[in-house]
């Protein structure tokens, strides 16, 4: 199930970008895969809250781009390039909110780029 929900999203993002292109916020690319999300039939929210804790206490809060089935955070860049803060972001994410598998897609200059992050093994479950 987790192979075919992440690939879905990649092939929505690719579809996304072979029309738009490159140059827009993140928040054009994310209201577009949003869009083909619906189309595939995947149960999707934009901008899931997700509170931070420490020692047990709310500390904070961040808004994942996109929470899939509440199985897949997908985390949205429009650059250049990705770099290795990008992923440590993701892989924050996962942490708190104890998801195990996250993509991060960047809707770059050429072409898209997708990283797979995962926090422990893929749930089968999930």
């Amino acid at each position: 199930m987790e192979d075919s929900r992440t690939e879905a999203v990649i092939g929505a993002a690719f579809r996304v970008h072979n029309s738009l292109g490159y140059g827009f916020l993140e928040s054009v690319y994310e209201r577009a895969l949003s869009i083909e999300l619906v189309t595939s039939g995947l149960d999707h929210v934009k901008q899931a809250p997700v509170d931070v804790y420490y020692d047990d206490q709310v500390i904070g809060r961040f808004f994942v781009d996109i929470l899939v089935n509440d199985c897949l955070v997908v985390e949205l860049k429009s650059g250049i390039e990705l770099s290795k803060a990008h992923e440590v972001q993701l892989v924050n994410y996962l942490t708190a909110t104890n998801i195990k598998t996250g993509l991060l897609i960047n809707f770059g200059p050429t072409k898209v780029t997708v990283r797979r992050k995962f926090l422990t093994a893929p749930d089968p479950s999930c």
